[in-house]
């Protein structure tokens, strides 16, 4: 086996090493929220027999290592349940509430790297120029105002005083697509601000210190074209770490989009993980807590693969 696939294979290691213990934390913290979920499904005039048939056909007294060998089999089967408060299959309400806030993270995504990559890059390039000031003020702006403080400041300013955009909804991709574009765009900008400030000023750092090694002045002391230097030279191996932060970015960006969701009243995570929290529904606790895990997770995991395809130095270690 080269070194190549033992780094693969390690990485995938450690992920489902990581994935098992998140689990057991996951099953052990929802079972510290105070209250019982028997009660709150049984009628409001239930009996102490009629509670305690519920708690026992909710599994609620088979022993803890049970309860959490029989939640990892069949969620490892895709049947995380039925919600106790909904008394629906956990893995329908998942679905119809993951499209809509993955809409806002991908785009968000797509945004911060739009605006924050071009502003770190010239910001790096002319140090102490125009470009290199407007990437301080934006970070320094940008970073300093909460997600849901800037999501509300557009929705006053652009949606309600200039009523360029719509203020709250959501329309489906599939139904009108350039409606879908106009109701994303607010819940977007507010999302994706603060991590391409988080970019830019990563990006920005990264350019400085490549632009001083030994490579670069070698590069141009052949008579490469600037334009060459920056591009073959400096830009390609500054950008290499950008594939760690850019992945550590992932839960923060979730996590942006479900409060930005309730900001502009769109349907998603955000109103099920208030329903779920307040109604003490276990099942749906664990399986959307599981569900971030797992993309963070999962996005770490191909952040090191790729981290360790582009830099061979990272291989080896």
């Amino acid at each position: 086996m080269c070194i190549r696939d033992r780094y693969i294979v390690n990485r995938l290691g450690q992920t489902v090493l990581v994935i098992i213990l998140s689990s057991m934390i996951i099953f052990s913290l929802v079972r510290l929220i105070p209250g019982d979920p028997a009660e709150l499904m049984a009628p409001e005039d239930a009996s102490i027999e009629e509670v305690a048939a519920v708690r026992e056909e909710l599994g609620l007294n088979d022993p803890l290592y049970t309860q959490y060998i029989s939640w990892v089999s069949d969620a490892f089967n895709g049947d995380f349940g039925k919600s106790y408060i909904k008394n629906l299959p956990v893995r329908d309400l998942l679905k119809s509430a993951v499209i809509p806030t993955l809409e806002i993270a991908v785009a968000g995504y797509l945004f911060a790297f739009l605006v924050g990559l071009p502003i770190g890059i010239f910001a790096g390039l002319k140090p102490g120029g125009i470009a290199d000031y407007f990437a301080t003020i934006f970070t320094i702006s940008t970073l300093g105002i909460p997600n849901f403080i800037l999501g509300l400041l557009l929705l006053w300013l652009i949606g309600v005083h200039l009523h360029l955009l719509p203020i709250s909804g959501r329309v489906g991709v599939n139904e009108n697509p350039i409606e879908a574009m106009r109701f994303l765009i607010l819940p977007t900008i507010a999302v994706g601000s603060s991590l391409a400030s988080v970019l830019a000023r990563f990006v920005r750092a990264s350019i400085q210190e490549v632009m001083n090694q030994d490579y670069v002045r070698t590069a141009r002391a052949k008579g490469l074209k600037e334009a060459s230097v920056v591009l073959r030279h400096a830009l390609r191996n500054a950008l290499i770490p950008l594939i760690t932060v850019a992945a550590l970015q992932v839960g923060g960006l979730i996590t942006g989009a479900i409060v930005v969701e309730v900001v502009f009243s769109r349907p998603g995570f955000g109103s099920l993980i208030v329903g779920a929290v307040t109604g003490r529904d276990y099942v749906m606790i664990q399986a959307m807590l599981a569900v971030f895990v797992g993309i963070f997770t999962f996005a770490n995991m191909l952040a090191d693969i790729a981290y360790g395809l582009v830099d061979p130095r990272i291989r080896v270690r």
